[in-house]
């Protein structure tokens, strides 16, 4: 069985470290029986935010690099459109592999169902319900056309269930970046050495991370987040996302003396710096999950989230980019001492999909 893993960035290369490992797993056991062509879009083409990713997660380096990204959004999921549809012609893998909501997860599926290739949809379900985002439009479409729908959590196979996706298509397996909390977190604790670089004091500095469209490209938003920053106490460690820091040139926004601005981390590094964090500050739904899984506060500088469970929870809070609330988020958020549901599975999601992509595909086989 041949499996085509489309991926483009970063937050893929995390969760595809995650399913690849598995694969390799049952390869080793089970020589020849199974496959994986890894397809890189170049979505993410700053050599911080995807090299360095491959080489710290041990992923195998992609069979093919499409090398788009830098374009609009209509531009590039045509162009991946078209580039990926030559290599499925090509390859004709027994599933399509797709992660998340950026472009590269709706190109992968478009080209592969048209296609008639089954496609599977790690991380279905998932809704923020705010039309105006991108990833939501990409997640919804991307659901739809998929032939398996791999639910992280309750509520996103709930979510499934009430646009009318339910049955054997949609399986919750748990969350793929538990996983890789678990598996990652004891070789960051082991292997970085940012704290250190950076002169920080451990669970005395608060991480943020700036990089949605919504934020970064709205002067208002972003000075309102920054201008609630600049209130903290504690300094601030600010990976700067390409698009943030050209942004701040544009409108003119001078940064508060708090905040360090510093290049795009690797993953093992941003791991460390999670786990070290009094707090974390962010726009990214990836990185709300990992303060839960670290048990770390969160605030979110947006007005919703796919991950409701680390709200209700109490680990999470939503400010909008709204500076005063931001402020006052830094001083009295007060997260719990324990977490009292496991909401996002075991640690054992990347095995359960390969599991499941392989009696699919032998159930498949027998029905023709």
């Amino acid at each position: 069985m041949l499996v085509a893993t489309i991926i483009g960035a970063r937050p893929q290369f995390i969760k595809a470290a995650v399913v690849s490992r598995a694969i390799a797993v049952y390869s080793g056991q089970h020589p020849s029986a199974l496959r994986e062509v890894i397809i890189h879009t170049g979505q993410h083409f700053d050599a911080n935010m995807s090299d360095v990713f491959f080489d710290e997660l041990d992923i195998p380096r992609p069979d093919h690099h499409l090398g788009i990204g830098g374009g609009s959004h209509g531009q590039n999921t045509g162009r991946m459109i078209e580039a990926l549809e030559a290599i499925l012609i090509q390859q004709r893998p027994n599933w399509v592999l797709i992660y998340g909501d950026t472009d590269s997860t709706l190109a992968g599926a478009l080209a592969a169902v048209k296609l008639h290739i089954p496609v599977a949809h790690v991380e279905a379900g998932l809704r923020s319900f705010n039309r105006r985002m991108p990833e939501e439009i990409n997640r919804v479409l991307a659901d739809h056309a998929s032939d398996l729908l791999l639910t992280p959590t309750d509520t996103a196979t709930r979510n499934l269930v009430g646009e009318g996706l339910s049955g054997d298509k949609v399986l919750q397996v748990g969350d793929v970046m538990y996983d890789a909390a678990l598996y990652y977190g004891q070789r960051a604790q082991k292997t970085s050495r940012i704290i250190g670089q950076l002169e920080l004091q451990e669970h005395r500095f608060i991480l943020a991370t700036i990089h949605r469209a919504e934020n970064t490209d709205d002067r208002n938003h972003l000075g309102e987040i920054l201008s609630g920053l600049s209130t903290s106490t504690l300094p601030v460690v600010l990976p700067i996302h390409p698009r943030t820091r050209k942004r701040l040139t544009d409108f003119g926004i001078a940064l508060p003396e708090n905040i360090k601005l510093i290049d795009p981390v690797g993953y093992l590094d941003m791991v460390r710096l999670e786990c070290s964090a009094a707090l974390i500050v962010t726009d990214s739904g990836g990185v709300q999950k990992e303060a839960f899984f670290h048990r770390v506060p969160c605030v979110t500088v947006r007005n919703e989230t796919e991950w409701v469970e680390t709200v209700a929870s109490g680990w999470n809070r939503l400010t909008g980019a709204n500076g005063q609330r931001i402020a006052k988020a830094l001083v009295d958020f007060a997260a719990p001492t324990e977490v009292s549901h496991n909401f996002y599975g075991h640690g054992d999601a990347g095995g359960s999909i390969v599991r499941c992509l392989i009696e699919r595909n032998r159930a498949g086989q027998s029905a023709s």
